[in-house]
């Protein structure tokens, strides 16, 4: 099998970007969501449309993921059960999920949910930045490369 991008697409910003590096590279690439986006009209390019279940995108994307794949996702625990798959997780900043730096992410969540749940007032995520998209092609691109080159 060869390499392909899965992508939890309901809120990535970095759709097109991922068209791109997919093209250059010739790997598919599957778009999941709840809901019908639009897509490009490219062979390599397939939609994926799930229930508007509680989870339906992420359970989709863990069942698919194996080592031929690099998951698009913001979702720390969606990342997690790629990454048990074999899979290579990218955030859309182009920040890597690790099997290392998983267990501190999904810490670091427990903790801010814990916070929100207590009443405290306390900042989302930073701004969706142009280094962020800059800092995802080249992610991107790598990870692809290393899943086709089978490490």
């Amino acid at each position: 099998m060869s390499a392909r991008v899965l992508v939890d697409a309901d809120a990535c910003p970095v759709k097109d970007e991922v068209y791109k590096v997919a093209w250059r590279r010739e790997v598919p690439v599957v778009i999941v969501s709840n809901q019908h986006l639009r897509i490009p009209a490219h062979p390599l390019v397939s939609r994926q449309v799930v229930s508007d279940g509680f989870d339906a995108a992420d359970d989709w994307i863990a069942e698919a993921a194996d080592a031929h794949s690099v998951v698009v996702t913001a979702d720390i625990l969606l990342a997690d059960r790629c990454l048990k798959a074999g899979a290579r997780v990218l955030s859309p900043t182009g920040k890597p999920f690790t099997t290392s730096s998983i267990g501190a992410a999904i810490a670091t969540r427990a903790i801010m949910a814990d916070l929100r749940a207590g009443g405290e007032q306390i900042g989302g995520p930073a701004p969706f930045a142009k280094t962020d998209r800059s800092r995802f092609l080249q992610a991107l691109d790598e990870a692809l490369a290393g899943v086709m080159r089978g490490r």
